[in-house]
């Protein structure tokens, strides 16, 4: 999601751009409204076609598959305001994709904004046996000044959701991220406006352990912030704020022997879509990694966007490789 001018920007980008980028991709030309989604239905990117999704967190769980938790973009949209509802989805194998239904929606939350609405990019976590649904919400109508960041529990990874209350002493910041490292130390990240904060998670996965710190060494922080080790290296995963001849937000990435930092900058792992925002998820899975993004390649609005995923390559050096959006995962 974004903070910055979200009403006033959604209109920027001219729709003949989008449709240009969306025909590139080959999209249009199989999906020229939204249809709907039947379980294990392949579909190629957008792989979820049956209502607008976007800010895509995946995670691979015990039961061996990849699931992805979205938030959900109500048309017709009205900026970012109407997102009111998470929907998750699985696949096992990164072609045939199964919808899982809704999870939460802002109706359930006792704290929440009472006009509803504004339930931007979530993370989930397991731990312990449980499973656990990070989700950023306001709690007042005056919704830029009192985000806060609540946690839902379930036994299973995609029904059966209570909302448990918020992680108390948090500043007004949205996109929660929870990296669990090999350890089992969890480690709770979020930010936005350009600020980027983390921390270690208690055991109970809803309190921090001593105080929250700035990320060091990011370069362009805008929003968005994902974490994921491989190979001994942490990765911290980014939205930025280029803004350059109708072109938007770019994905860059740091890279650190710690999960808290300092970072060190390692450039752009991928160039704006046709989007006025992205926000990503990196995982692997079966052995492949995978960058998971939204476009708008099916509506040419900006906030009625739809999750794409793409196979992700890292250089012998430890540095992503550009990703470039295609089609869609082929077996």
């Amino acid at each position: 999601m974004i903070i910055k001018n979200i009403i006033n920007n959604s209109t920027r980008k001219s729709r003949l751009r989008s449709l240009v980028w969306a025909i590139g991709l080959g999209v249009l030309s199989v999906t020229p409204v939204l249809a709907q989604n039947k379980a294990d239905t392949a579909l190629g990117n957008p792989f979820i076609r049956s209502m607008y999704t976007a800010d895509p967190s995946a995670h691979v769980w015990k039961d061996g598959r990849l699931y992805v938790y979205a938030s959900h973009d109500i048309s017709p949209s009205r900026g970012c305001d109407l997102m009111d509802q998470y929907h998750v989805f699985s696949t096992d194998d990164m072609v045939h994709w199964k919808d899982h239904g809704e999870i939460l929606r802002a109706s359930q939350i006792s704290w929440g904004r009472p006009e509803g609405g504004f339930m931007w990019a979530p993370d989930c976590a397991y731990k312990n046996g449980t499973y656990y649904f990070y989700f950023p919400h306001p709690s007042d109508s005056k919704w830029n000044d009192s985000w806060k960041i609540g946690v839902a529990t379930s036994k299973s990874p995609a029904s059966g959701f209570t909302v448990q209350g918020y992680i108390k002493g948090l500043k007004s910041m949205i996109d929660p991220c929870v990296f669990v490292d090999d350890d089992g130390q969890a480690y709770f990240y979020y930010g936005g406006g350009g600020k980027c904060e983390g921390g270690k998670l208690k055991s109970n996965m809803m309190e921090i352990e001593g105080e929250m710190k700035p990320m060091e060494g990011l370069e362009d922080f805008h929003e968005a912030s994902w974490v994921h080790k491989r190979n001994g290296i942490y990765y911290l995963s980014y939205s930025d704020n280029h803004d350059v001849a109708g072109k938007h937000n770019q994905m860059r990435y740091a890279t650190s022997n710690s999960p808290l930092g300092p970072w060190k900058s390692q450039g752009i792992y991928m160039d704006p879509t046709d989007s006025y925002t992205n926000h990503g998820s990196i995982v692997q899975y079966k052995g492949q990694w995978y960058s998971f993004y939204h476009t708008s390649a099916i509506s040419h609005q900006d906030w009625e966007r739809s999750v794409c995923v793409d196979k992700l390559y890292y250089n012998a050096v430890g540095t992503i490789k550009k990703v470039i959006p295609t089609e869609g995962i082929k077996k």
